[in-house]
């Protein structure tokens, strides 16, 4: 008779089999009773609803959302394929904001269908399927598939949603109109539907955004039609653009656009910048100072138990990876370590800035260096694999709690190029740091250690304006979260932007402007 561990392995290399291609959702009737049972009781899999089976894992806690979040797109795409066969596609809304890579899980997906009966499907922790019936598809060059959800094309999109997304999406709109390199198509679509003040929409967001060619050719064009075309500005009054350069990779429009767009409150809402500090030896005894405060509450935000008396050890280099088998074993330990090394690689960082060098340059160059430091004690004592110091991810990542979710592993080698070339151009240092930090956090480039870089990268770039090194303590971690997740799910970067520079005036007034510049 076969043990209860020789049974889950058989059950677990059934469940290998289903999730071969990276699949993460599944048919029950895809296992057979015996083996679902199994795996649902030893927490290999969750149940969706009736029918419907996603991944998971035994160590996820009850209440943890990011199974379901990680599985959501693909059991959007598999459940409606199922339904509806290939006549169905999501709302032209859903479909802009997935195109400009608005990647937050939404509390409700809307599906267009002729096979739908205006139904909702109640899903996990709170999110929800519509299905709304609509008489006919659109023709087939109006939707394309996009990891396997059927979505209008970003110039039908555009023409689809109502003129409110605009003023509410400003910074979708703005990312799929860049995206647009000339109107053949949108002309199209708006001339055999008729569209004439949806042109006059459309082409006044073209010219909104820098664009008055296009906005030129749309307007020309339907009057040459017949049609009367009156050109109106669909976006707020109060929004401000910067312009657009027309790219190929949407990640990119969309971090220019946030950027441009939330710098302005940043600006009013940190303190005038010191400057860089006169005596830059005595600043970098006062980023040394830190090092211990910076350590313990940092490590402590991810979930590390530290103490200062391990962060001392580690300090003074009392530290020996081959003959102390606490050090070797214990991953708070090396962990510290690592922190240790990554710490003063940001501070040679910190001293060409001080210098006078351009902050983002020289981040550019030096962060995946702080990255290796801060990961090559695990790396070494054979906690992870020496592939994990190769650089940024390969594989999808998600938040725990978090509705956001990080743009696919293969817009990351877009973003972060993007990423240091607004560092780089940004003038304000208090902006600099901000959206430094929180944009970092947005791409999650790296598999792991993504706060503590950012934290990082924050303090590099507060040094280009000669503020103190600043450190977030753990025990503002649900504020501090909570105003990351806001601007990430709702573009409102002003509490994240009170936050810092709260923490900033602190430090500032703690350690006096006088010490930082002397």
């Amino acid at each position: 008779m076969a043990k209860p561990n020789e049974k889950l392995a058989k059950s677990l290399a059934t469940l290998q089999e289903l999730q071969k291609g990276g699949r993460r959702v599944f048919r029950s009737r895809g296992l057979s009773r015996e083996h679902r049972e199994r795996l649902l009781r030893n927490g290999f899999l969750q149940e969706v609803m009736k029918g419907w089976l996603m991944s998971s894992s035994p160590r996820a806690q009850e209440g943890d959302n990011t199974p379901w979040y990680a599985s959501f797109w693909e059991f959007c795409a598999s459940y409606c394929l199922d339904r509806f066969d290939d006549a169905w596609h999501l709302s032209p809304e859903q479909s802009l904001l997935l195109h400009a890579q608005n990647t937050v899980i939404p509390a409700q997906v809307v599906v267009y269908s002729p096979k739908g009966n205006n139904h909702t499907t109640n899903l996990l922790f709170g999110t929800s399927l519509y299905d709304l019936k609509r008489p006919k598809m659109p023709p087939g060059a109006e939707v394309s598939i996009k990891d396997g959800l059927r979505l209008y094309s970003p110039t039908a999109a555009l023409v689809k949603v109502p003129q409110t997304f605009f003023t509410r999406n400003p910074i979708e709109t703005q990312v799929v109109l860049s995206g647009i390199r000339e109107a053949s198509d949108l002309l199209r679509i708006l001339l055999n539907g008729g569209h004439s003040a949806k042109a006059g929409q459309i082409a006044g967001a073209f010219r909104r955004i820098g664009r008055p060619q296009i906005a030129d050719e749309i307007v020309r064009t339907m009057k040459i039609a017949g049609y009367d075309v009156r050109e109106t500005d669909p976006f707020a009054p109060e929004r401000t653009f910067g312009v657009l350069i027309a790219v190929n990779a949407p990640i990119i429009g969309r971090m220019q656009a946030m950027w441009e767009s939330m710098r302005g409150v940043i600006v009013e809402t940190f303190p005038k910048a010191p400057g860089l500090p006169r005596n830059r030896g005595k600043y970098l005894r006062l980023v040394d100072d830190m090092y211990k405060s910076d350590a313990y509450h940092s490590l402590s935000i991810e979930g590390y138990s530290v103490t200062a008396a391990l962060i001392e050890r580690v300090q003074r280099g009392d530290w020996d990876l081959d003959h102390h088998d606490d050090d070797r074993q214990s991953r708070d330990a090396l962990a510290a370590r690592g922190y240790w090394q990554a710490f003063r690689k940001v501070k040679e960082t910190v001293g060409g800035v001080i210098a006078g060098g351009n902050a983002g340059v020289l981040a550019r160059a030096a962060h995946k260096e702080w990255y290796r430091e801060l990961f090559q004690p695990c790396v070494t004592a054979g906690l992870i694999q020496a592939g994990a110091l190769a650089g940024y991810r390969n594989d999808a990542v998600y938040l725990r709690t978090s509705r956001y979710v990080p743009p696919r592993w293969e817009a990351v080698r877009d973003a972060m190029p993007a990423l240091f070339d607004l560092l780089e151009h940004e003038p304000e240092p208090g902006a600099r740091a901000v959206l430094g930090h929180w944009l970092f956090g947005y791409i999650h480039p790296y598999p792991d250690g993504n706060g503590r870089m950012a934290r990082f990268l924050m303090n590099a770039m507060l040094a280009s304006g000669g503020y103190p090194w600043t450190v977030i303590k753990v025990e503002d971690r649900n504020g501090y979260l909570a105003a990351l997740d806001r601007a990430s799910i709702e573009m409102k970067i002003e509490p994240f932007a009170r936050f810092i520079a709260e923490r900033v005036r602190r430090s500032m007034k703690k350690q006096g402007t006088a010490k930082a510049r002397v």
